[in-house]
């Protein structure tokens, strides 16, 4: 028959349990202050990366990304406030909330022709037309970031992928899947047609014109029953280029 241990035995057991948890804890006590030196140390040479590199991080946007990506590895947002060493060494924030505001400007002034919606690569163009006399380049990074800071304030601007192409919706419209693929198959001619859309997804008649009626509604698309063939096309201004030049003539008449 086992004998099962005596009460020294569980007594000794349990101290070396003790002894085992104490080890353990200070283990990981010294690598997390291990860490925290390298961590610190990292934040040193980014700063004096930043103060060396100042004038390329503020001039040239694939710099400045890759200046980002680094201060992410070591977890440094230099866009968390205005104010600190960021703002005073490189006006980062500064630089991030202006661009934010002149997104605001042109979503609003282009909302008429897109309905709210539009190509983050195109609202790329109207910003560098629209800040052509300053002297940084902007990129899509630049207005994902900017972007981004907007959306943590509830303003309801937010990106979405359709198909290879960014849009940015500056309006509180829910699009669906069904609305996503109707904009995706836009891509290729800036318009569909009932009909396609019905036997290129497989639809029903019903819910391809419960789709595009709510797109009509959004104010995404538009109605054009003038072509010769006598089909009506649904026209998506956030797509197509078709409107570029008002839109871009409203853009570049607002105040820098």
């Amino acid at each position: 028959m086992r004998r099962r241990p005596g009460i020294s035995g569980l007594q000794n057991a349990a101290a070396a349990l003790d002894k085992y948890r104490e080890l353990g804890e200070n283990v990981a006590t010294i690598r997390k202050d291990l860490m925290k030196e390298q961590l610190a140390t990292f934040r040193e040479q980014l700063e004096e990366f930043a103060r060396k590199h100042k004038n390329d991080i503020k001039k040239n946007p694939a710099f400045r990304s890759q200046f980002h990506e680094m201060c992410a590895k070591v977890g440094v947002d230099p866009l968390a406030s205005n104010k600190g060493f960021w703002a005073e060494l490189l006006g980062i924030g500064d630089f991030y909330y202006e661009l934010g505001v002149q997104i605001v400007d042109i979503c609003l002034a282009t909302r008429s022709h897109n309905g709210g919606l539009i190509e983050l690569e195109e609202l790329r163009s109207l910003l560098s037309k629209r800040r052509r006399s300053s002297r940084e380049a902007i990129s899509e990074d630049d207005c994902l970031r900017a972007i981004s800071k907007l959306k943590a304030l509830g303003s309801g601007f937010e990106v979405f992928s359709v198909g290879k192409k960014k849009l940015v919706r500056s309006v509180p419209t829910e699009l669906n899947k069904d609305h996503n693929e109707i904009l995706e198959m836009a891509q290729v001619q800036g318009y569909v047609m009932a009909k396609e859309v019905e036997r290129r997804l497989s639809w029903s008649s019903g819910r391809a014109a419960d789709a595009l009626e709510t797109l009509l509604k959004e104010g995404l698309a538009m109605i054009d029953d003038g072509h010769p063939d006598g089909k009506r096309r649904y026209w998506f201004p956030c797509i197509g280029s078709s409107l570029s030049g008002a839109v871009d003539a409203d853009v570049l008449s607002l105040g820098n």
